[in-house]
């Protein structure tokens, strides 16, 4: 049975056609619509994730054979794995050392009396590719890194037990959760502790990708190593084995209130090292990189916005 990651990409001739397809190996990319024209589910990544059941052995299959010369990783401009996703749940304080460093009290958090803590962002807004620019906005100077481990839904869930959530798992990416951390409270709502749509959304401020890697191709997802560098600088280190509550845990979590939708992405949460603890912040000129083992490489240079 052959590897394969499920991808957008645009031919650099044609960069405002997004097409859908499985990168097979390090560097051949299959396009979907050209491979299997008369499937309904190749029109988009989203369409494959809505039939996933269906897609992802004849995906496996494609891999094993792919018809005809297949294009090469340098002739394209990769986009994000998914550009429109239902949802992106995002998951705050969950690693015990970045819920340290974001306490003034240095307390992390008790899971036995704790629940998840969720917050969503808006895909269409905020989902970038990797090699597109962070553009910082101009209401923030404090824009702050968040490396993430991001899980993307494969069927929908709904009341769903930790025993059996991980059957509703497609695949996994990269997540950059960039954070304008100065407009994280509101002054003129002082009875409100956090705004959390106003630090987490604004244009750009979800990078994504490279690629979606199958979840059948991931023998231990919690063994997954997450390395973050600003620049040169290595920010952040860990394993998703070190996530408070595990990804079965907020899928039953969020599945209780909600039915979770095929191409939903859970952002699992970002460990320790990010900038404001020490005051530090993204500037133009940066380049921020991610990397996570088994999932490729996100990365993206960083540029003054509007």
């Amino acid at each position: 049975m052959a590897d394969f990651r499920l991808l957008n990409y645009s031919l650099l001739q044609i960069p405002n056609e997004v097409r859908p397809g499985i990168l097979v190996g390090d560097r051949n990319i299959v396009d979907l619509r050209q491979a299997l024209p008369q499937v309904a589910w190749c029109s988009s990544t989203l369409s494959v994730l809505g039939a996933w059941e269906e897609a992802l052995p004849a995906l496996h299959a494609l891999a094993e054979s792919p018809p005809g010369p297949a294009i090469d990783l340098d002739q394209v401009k990769l986009r994000a794995p998914l550009l429109y996703p239902p949802a992106i749940y995002c998951t705050g304080a969950n690693y015990m050392a970045h819920a340290k460093e974001m306490s003034t009290e240095n307390k992390g958090v008790d899971k036995s009396t704790t629940q998840p803590y969720l917050f969503l962002k808006s895909g269409p807004h905020c989902v970038v590719a990797t090699g597109d620019e962070i553009r910082l906005p101009r209401i923030s100077e404090q824009v702050d890194w968040e490396g993430e481990f991001a899980v993307v839904i494969g069927k929908p869930a709904r009341n769903v037990k930790v025993e059996n959530a991980m059957q509703y798992v497609a695949g996994y990416t990269i997540m950059n959760d960039l954070s304008a951390r100065n407009l994280s409270h509101r002054p003129d709502w002082p009875r409100w502790v956090t705004d959390w749509f106003g630090h987490k959304n604004f244009d750009g401020s979800a990078p994504m990708g490279p690629w979606i890697t199958p979840a059948d191709q991931i023998s231990d997802h919690t063994q997954c190593h997450l390395r973050l560098w600003v620049n040169e600088e290595k920010k952040q280190d860990t394993l998703v084995e070190n996530l408070i509550f595990n990804v079965p845990e907020i899928i039953e979590y969020l599945s209780r209130r909600l039915t979770l939708q095929p191409g939903d992405v859970i952002a699992t949460g970002t460990p320790a090292g990010v900038g404001r603890p020490k005051g530090t912040f993204l500037q133009p000129g940066d380049k921020v990189r991610i990397e996570i083992s088994g999932l490729g490489v996100l990365e993206n240079p960083v540029v003054q916005g509007e």
